[in-house]
């Protein structure tokens, strides 16, 4: 048995520390999932509280057989999914990110950084622009590397949907990166002085 196994059996028995426990092992992974859904660290928080609540609710019901962090990402996922259904998104202000978001980068080029936070922000923005359940199946694979099989797991679909929906949704985000890269470039270019 393993040390997790341990940890979920004495939280099936009722100690409430070795779900807390669980709880320190998978904050980061949760947060994360819920901010890329979400969008903002606020509801991000709300959401993995709430996701971890419904895990301990729901415990009994968890299938030893099945990854215990898949079975975790998907509480969270569904959660932010009705989130996302309920309201429509702001965008957000990379300003208000917690430092344990943003990567560490000892980039020497101020430019650069500026420009991965630049495409990091642009990234966040197209992805609001998804279907909830289409960004959850896009952020289950690309940002926690989902096969095709744990994502229609996670998210109630058959295989064949999950393929569908990540093939329409990247072909959606590449053509909206294009469009924003290129008004991008027609916004950069210099003003031509006037000839007379």
């Amino acid at each position: 048995m393993t040390e997790e196994a341990q940890w979920i059996e004495k939280a099936l028995q009722g100690e409430d520390h070795a779900f807390g426990i669980l709880v320190e092992t998978y904050q980061r992974p949760v947060f994360s999932l819920c901010y890329r859904m979400l969008g903002n660290a606020k509801d991000a928080e709300d959401a993995a509280q709430e996701s971890f609540i419904r895990a301990y609710r729901h415990l009994k019901k968890y299938d030893p057989s099945r990854s215990f962090a898949t079975w975790l990402l998907s509480i969270a996922s569904h959660y932010c999914i009705d989130c996302m259904r309920k309201r429509r998104l702001a965008t957000i202000s990379m300003d208000s990110l917690p430092s344990e978001i943003i990567p560490d980068r000892k980039a020497p080029n101020p430019e650069k950084e500026l420009r991965v936070n630049e495409q990091e922000a642009l990234i966040q923005y197209l992805l609001q622009d998804l279907k909830p359940i289409d960004r959850g199946a896009v952020i289950l694979r690309y940002w926690y590397e989902y096969s095709e099989e744990e994502i229609a797991e996670a998210l109630d679909l058959t295989v064949s949907a999950v393929k569908s929906r990540l093939y329409r949704s990247r072909r959606a985000l590449a053509n909206a990166w294009l469009l924003a890269e290129k008004t991008s470039m027609t916004e950069r270019r210099p003003h031509e002085s006037p000839a007379f």
